[in-house]
């Protein structure tokens, strides 16, 4: 959502993108802490847990993120702007999609 609303705002795509990721990462961090905090005084929770939070879980997406972001931003930077705006305008529409099927 932050990508598409800094579009919105005459913000050019690369400097959004780029932007929408420096803001997820403080995002995640304040989410992670609510859900380790929500669920600390729960019982039954896998091991390795805390809180609501899977450590293992955690470091693969985490792993797997610092990874592939150094391609994903060469591709972004190699890719002409129009087709990363509808490769972006494809994706958010299949997201969309799966969320409304769910619902249902």
């Amino acid at each position: 959502m932050t990508i598409t609303f800094l579009v919105y705002c005459n913000v050019q795509l690369l400097q959004a993108i780029g932007t929408a990721a420096a803001v997820g990462f403080p995002i995640a961090i304040a989410g992670s802490i609510g859900f380790i905090a929500a669920g600390l005084s729960q019982t039954g929770l896998p091991q390795y847990s805390l809180g609501h939070v899977y450590l293992p879980a955690l470091l693969g997406v985490t792993a797997a993120s610092v990874l592939t972001a150094p391609l994903g931003a060469a591709a972004a930077h190699r890719m002409p702007t129009r087709w990363l705006r509808r490769t972006f305008a494809v994706l958010l529409f299949v997201l969309a999609t799966k969320m409304a099927v769910g619902l249902w």
